[in-house]
């Protein structure tokens, strides 16, 4: 660490943000609960804080989603603390809050070493292991959100009431939605398309990929921006699994594609719809780990009301061409575009998910998997919630404590994760699945619905 380059990028950062009268910073990160947290500093104290950073306990790692702390083996109580670095890359001007600006941290201790438990250096370190076997994975997440009445309702009043899908639905949030779009716009955020979704009030909209780190730094931004958004039209925003018991929930999935020097790994070969023999190893690995995935996708107890069939969840431990109800989804793209257009869709996430950890997990799966010389079993390319239970494939874990004990049994994730974030992040969840032992589903999604 260069500290004196740091301060002196930081002080150039910071003349310019006086420039546009930018006020303080906000420094995050995402706990093992999935929540945002945060800490701030005037603009002034920029080149200091980039420098020697600022201090933070270490205990938000056992942070549970009500903010009860719990503990573990290697992490946890009141001692200890750690500085948090911005990255002064990621650094950004936020349209939706005048005064502020914004940046994601990675954690350090005192002595200037990488912090082992940050989740953010565990997605670093894994895209670097790609890099290093040659590899690029490009990535993005989709957003969807519930937009409702700023009412202590339960069930929220959604915010619009048109069909699904509807035209209605842009309409009646025209202004909402072009002044999400503007602020986005000026946060140079890439909008590749954006469009109502099926549940009432329900939003989404996607990016353009990126590198692993900066799709889930991309994530955090986004939903800051989304809130902020929403909150001066005077509504409230949820990127829970869940809003309204019995209905469909708000995922986050994930599409990427991996990258040689040759190009496209899923497009361009002899495999299944033109993968290459490394691409068809890279989604076979997946395919098998997917159990152990959810775990870290589909982390909280409201995600398991979720992810149940039939709702374009991806319930089953199956993959298939434009397959919704896969949990492993292929796209090709049109004839003519697929050398680059070819991605793969990992449905079985949702915002309740540290990002951070989603790509970090995908990125060691995928390092695990590419030069593995895996095959992919045949596709499912019908519901598969309607075939005949022996042609049936294995569904997914359909509760927490199920996907907990798939991630414990994946050796190679804790070896990549570390046993200091493994097993915080495990304590986070044993804690939240007795949180909500003996509560019904509507208890479960009013105590988690305003959290994420």
């Amino acid at each position: 660490m260069d500290r004196n380059a740091l301060a002196a990028q930081a002080r150039e950062l910071a003349d310019n943000l006086a420039t546009r009268a930018v006020r303080a910073v906000a420094l995050t990160w995402v706990d093992n609960a999935g929540v945002t947290r945060v800490k701030t500093v005037p603009r002034p104290r920029l080149p200091e804080v980039a420098a020697w950073g600022i201090g933070a306990s270490p205990v938000f790692d056992v942070f549970g989603v009500d903010d009860s702390i719990t503990t573990s083996r290697y992490v946890g109580g009141p001692v200890g603390d750690l500085r948090l670095h911005p990255d002064l890359d990621r650094l950004t001007v936020l349209a939706a809050q005048p005064g502020w600006a914004w940046a994601p941290v990675d954690r350090w201790t005192q002595e200037g070493e990488p912090y082992v438990a940050c989740q953010r250096m565990f997605a670093r370190r894994m895209a670097a292991r790609l890099a290093d076997a040659g590899l690029d994975l490009k990535a993005a997440f989709e957003v969807e959100w519930f937009v409702g009445a700023d009412t202590p309702d339960d069930p929220p009043t959604p915010a619009t009431t048109g069909p699904a899908y509807g035209m209605t639905r842009v309409i009646e949030l025209s202004d909402y939605v072009r002044d999400l779009l503007d602020a986005l716009a000026a946060e140079d955020v890439a909008v590749e398309q954006f469009h109502p979704e099926y549940a009432a009030g329900q939003l989404e909209l996607s990016v353009a990929p990126t590198d692993p780190v900066a799709a889930a730094d991309l994530v955090v931004l986004l939903r800051q921006t989304i809130r902020a958004v929403t909150a001066r039209h005077g509504l409230r925003a949820s990127f829970a699994p869940v809003v309204v018991a019995g209905q469909v929930g708000n995922g986050a999935h994930l599409h990427f594609s991996a990258w040689d020097a040759g190009g496209n790994l899923f497009a361009g070969g002899d495999g299944p719809y033109g993968m290459t023999a490394r691409g068809e190893s890279v989604l076979a690995g997946l395919l098998d780990r997917l159990p152990a995935l959810v775990g870290v996708g589909a982390p909280s107890v409201a995600s398991y009301l979720r992810l149940v069939p039939q709702h374009w969840a991806g319930a089953f431990q199956c993959w298939g061409r434009e397959n919704r109800e896969a949990a492993l989804r292929f796209v090709t793209g049109p004839t003519g575009s697929r050398h680059t257009a070819a991605n793969a869709e990992l449905k079985c996430c949702d915002p309740a998910a540290n990002p951070y950890l989603v790509v970090g997990a995908v990125c060691a799966a995928v390092a695990d998997a590419v030069d593995a010389g895996l095959r992919l079993p045949d596709e499912v390319d019908v519901d598969p919630a309607a075939l005949p239970e022996p042609q049936r494939p294995a569904r997914l874990p359909d509760s927490l404590p199920e996907a907990i004990g798939c991630l414990e049994a994946d050796g190679r994730l804790r070896d990549a994760m570390g046993k200091e974030l493994f097993e915080a992040f495990l304590a986070v969840r044993r804690a939240e699945i007795e949180m909500f032992a003996d509560r019904k589903p509507e208890a479960v999604v009013a105590a988690t619905r305003w959290a994420y």
